[in-house]
């Protein structure tokens, strides 16, 4: 026996399609805003950074999303005891250095941000790939860290002033201190 569909019926029925449409709509983009949040509140400044570099929300979410998969998959570890007393020290020594020699100061710095990378397990890598790294974990960082790195290498006759390297020292300070923290790096996988 065939159907009669009135048309009355055939309006209700658009009006239900049309509304399941709003509705699923309207949870998509729900669940994109509270992605895109959650990205910008776990990586910050890295976060706008990123949209501009790649031209969209959604693919910067991609790319951020790419550097925690990269970062899950190295063997990150916390320092010991005696590795974290010698770049105390080494730290106090490139610190002393900067009254008179300011620019090795922030040079020597960089290199020893370097070392301390390589000994939490950050891969050897172009300064581009490790603040990326980087910024999987510690994203509260990496505007001090980019600023001082732009200012360690700058040569010729753009070199960086007195106060800008005062600056990179205090920058690299902060850095080094958040690489040092034990447990740090635990506690922001596990608010992931």
């Amino acid at each position: 026996m065939p159907i009669h569909i009135t048309e009355a019926q055939s309006v209700y029925a658009a009006f239900f399609v049309v509304i399941g449409i709003l509705i699923v709509v309207g949870i998509y983009l729900s669940v994109r805003k509270n992605r895109s949040k959650g990205f910008k509140d776990r990586f910050g400044t890295e976060y706008d950074r990123a949209v501009l570099e790649h031209g969209s929300a959604h693919k910067a979410e991609s790319r951020l999303s790419d550097r925690q998969t990269r970062v899950e998959a190295l063997k990150l570890r916390e320092l010991g005891a005696t590795e974290r007393e010698r770049f105390v020290n080494e730290w106090h020594i490139v610190q002393s250095r900067f009254v008179d020699h300011p620019k090795a100061a922030v040079t020597e710095a960089d290199d020893l941000i370097n070392s301390l990378l390589e000994a939490r397990g950050y891969p050897k890598a172009e300064f581009e790939q490790r603040a990326n790294d980087v910024s999987v974990t510690y994203p509260l960082v990496m505007e001090n860290y980019r600023n001082a790195h732009s200012i360690a290498v700058r040569t010729g006759p753009r070199e960086a002033t007195t106060e800008e390297l005062r600056s990179a020292m205090i920058q690299y300070r902060a850095i080094f201190d958040d690489l040092l923290k034990a447990g740090k790096s635990a506690d922001v996988k596990s608010a992931a």
